[in-house]
């Protein structure tokens, strides 16, 4: 099984993008997932600058692949779309159905986690269209992913979402620029001070979720470093690690090492959960081994 680190969902400074890539092309990453899929107003990188860090990544060896916004609102953003899918150079992760149909029928295709896609007749469709990849919504179980490998067309590969904060929803309106009593065009890319999302709590105190501008986010980095067992066993593919502002290097050590069949070093002192993988709510923690945190 192979690992991929998936897009940075949160807003960094270019100079730290740029750092975090120099030292994770040293890393044991198969694949790696490049550009802005949250919101347009994040312009620390141009379209140019993740061209450039992805011809360095490249260099290194690795496979890379360029992933679009997945909540489209005007037409710039549109215009940003058809370059990513027109690059000539790089395949493409697309998370909504615009980047699907500007791929269809051209070149292969990475369906994201942000296409609905929940059965056998979805995936068959894709397929059709060009997708050589999927990544199951992340809400799906283990049972519902096992169920539709039985249904995935030949030559598709299986990519899940098996570390990081879950991304569940986007919006229309900033989360971010609400909390500071901002309109959203006035939010002055505040984002950038939260580099791991901002936390969201409830009356009781526990951290239901994770504002990240548009996006809301699991309180809790979901973890699947103790599925990767039968991730294999039911023919998954790649295991997607999503990058933190801090750790990122451990968890891929640790997901290495069990893929190596080695002992795992320990991963950053944080709650997890993984309940979405068990049928249960996104927020629970299930399994045989305790909770890392």
């Amino acid at each position: 099984m192979k690992i991929a680190l998936g897009p940075i969902l949160y807003y960094w400074p270019k100079e730290r993008v740029e750092e975090f890539y120099a030292d994770a092309a040293r890393w044991r990453v198969d694949i790696f997932y490049l550009g802005e899929t949250v919101c347009s107003k994040r312009r620390a990188l141009r379209r140019q600058d993740w061209l450039a860090i992805a011809g360095r990544l490249r260099d290194a060896g690795k496979e890379v692949v360029l992933s679009t916004q997945a909540l489209l609102e005007a037409n710039s953003e549109l215009l940003q779309l058809e370059q990513f899918c027109n690059n000539g150079e790089y395949p493409v992760e697309a998370n909504d159905m615009a980047a699907v149909q500007l791929l269809a029928g051209r070149v292969p295709f990475i369906a994201g986690p942000h296409i609905n896609c929940y059965n056998g007749e979805t995936l068959a469709l894709l397929a059709g269209l060009g997708a050589s990849r999927w990544v199951p919504p992340v809400e799906l179980s283990a049972a519902s992913i096992g169920a539709l490998q039985g249904q995935r067309p030949a030559g598709m590969e299986t990519e899940v979402f098996a570390y990081g904060r879950l991304p569940l929803a986007f919006s229309a309106r900033c989360f971010t620029a609400r909390a500071d009593n901002v309109g959203k065009d006035e939010c002055e890319q505040r984002c950038i001070h939260d580099p791991d999302g901002r936390p969201l709590h409830t009356q009781e105190d526990q951290r239901l979720f994770t504002v990240n501008g548009i996006q809301l986010q699991s309180g809790t980095p979901c973890n699947l470093l103790g599925e990767l067992g039968p991730m294999a066993a039911m023919g998954v593919d790649i295991a997607r690690i999503s990058p933190q502002a801090e750790g990122t290097e451990a968890v891929v050590r640790a997901f290495r090492a069990r893929l190596d069949e080695r002992p795992a070093p320990e991963l950053p002192p944080l709650d997890y959960c993984n309940g979405y993988w068990h049928g249960a709510p996104g927020m629970a923690w299930h399994g045989n081994e305790p909770n890392p945190g």
